[in-house]
């Protein structure tokens, strides 16, 4: 575990970002450019006769070394098996995860594509098949660093930080609490803890996949991966009416199952959760308010507005936790 600050990123200058990739043993070409990102620090990197590496910088305290570890020996098994995915480039002595003046950070390719087309049922079909293949491996053994999405990771403790951190407007207080307390009950009841747990993406939304012409999907950023469910890899692809998602879930469960079983008892855990997801998110931005990165890209973020927007969304996923869940066709 690196034993910086989060005040400590304002070190992170182009000089000891290169200074950084050379200690791995390649030369730059002093070109660097700063890329978004909100966890890390991440920075295209030139390199001398070859293609520029992205370095990622990694947030000091989220992950210790055991679990950045286990992230990419699990991106090496999935390579390993052929599969597309955008994960760390190990030195001469097959490590990955490097440290530099305290900072803890990772090398990868540079890799270009665009996001999924929303709906398109062939991209999808591509896509259920990388995620079938995914889940073949990822089911065969488990994580023993990595987390598990709990309630307790993603409900307990971001409503404890909204609740705790003098964010919420007082006239909004109760309805967060007794939405909260509500979406607990149920997300309970739908039994997500007892379901059959493997190796996932876990963020697996079109952001964190990238479309080529040529070679169709590649999984990236796997920085979030954890144990969950098989469905949490799923769910965040499906986009428009209900009737819209169940064609395109059958699309992709299609291509999903040619490599790996899914159960179908799954599908009652979606909108349990989507309502974790948004809570979870909240607490996020609310938890990293104090980097000045937050601000600047979160301009919306900690408004009256934000937070009765919020607080109505958390209470309409109530009545859709009442829906029947989503059927395969």
């Amino acid at each position: 575990m690196s034993s910086l600050s989060l005040d400590d990123y304002s070190r992170l200058s182009p000089d000891l970002v290169i200074n950084a990739v050379e200690s791995t043993g390649r030369l730059s070409d002093a070109r660097v450019m700063a890329l978004n990102s909100y966890e890390n620090r991440v920075y295209q990197v030139g390199i001398e006769e070859s293609l520029p590496l992205i370095a990622k910088f990694y947030r000091p305290a989220r992950w210790s070394d055991a679990q950045i570890q286990e992230e990419h020996d699990f991106c090496r098994e999935l390579a390993a098996a052929e599969l597309p995915v955008v994960g760390p480039v190990p030195d001469d002595a097959s490590r990955t995860l490097n440290d530099f003046e305290d900072y803890r950070f990772t090398l990868f390719q540079r890799k270009g594509g665009q996001a999924p087309e929303p709906g398109d049922y062939e991209q999808l079909h591509r896509i259920g098949m990388l995620l079938g293949r995914m889940h073949a491996i990822g089911r065969q053994k488990p994580f023993v660093h990595r987390p598990a999405l709990t309630l307790a990771r993603f409900l307990d403790t971001p409503s404890h930080v909204v609740q705790s951190g003098g964010f919420l407007p007082s006239s909004l207080n109760d309805r967060y609490a007794a939405v909260i307390a509500r979406l607990r009950q149920q997300i309970a009841a739908t039994g997500l803890e007892d379901a059959a747990y493997i190796r996932t993406h876990g963020d697996c939304h079109p952001g964190n996949i990238l479309w080529t012409r040529d070679d169709g999907p590649w999984l990236v950023d796997f920085d979030d991966c954890q144990s969950a469910p098989a469905v949490q890899d799923l769910w965040m692809l499906l986009a428009g009416t209900r009737h819209e998602q169940e064609l395109q879930l059958a699309e992709m469960l299609d291509g999903y199952s040619m490599f790996c079983d899914f159960n179908a008892s799954e599908l009652v855990l979606v909108e349990g959760l989507r309502s974790l997801r948004m809570i979870h998110y909240a607490g996020w931005l609310a938890s990293r308010w104090d980097d000045p990165a937050f601000p600047r890209y979160f301009p919306w973020f900690n408004s009256p507005g934000y937070w009765e927007q919020h607080v109505a969304e958390l209470e309409q996923q109530v009545v859709l936790m009442d829906e029947e869940p989503l059927r395969l066709l």
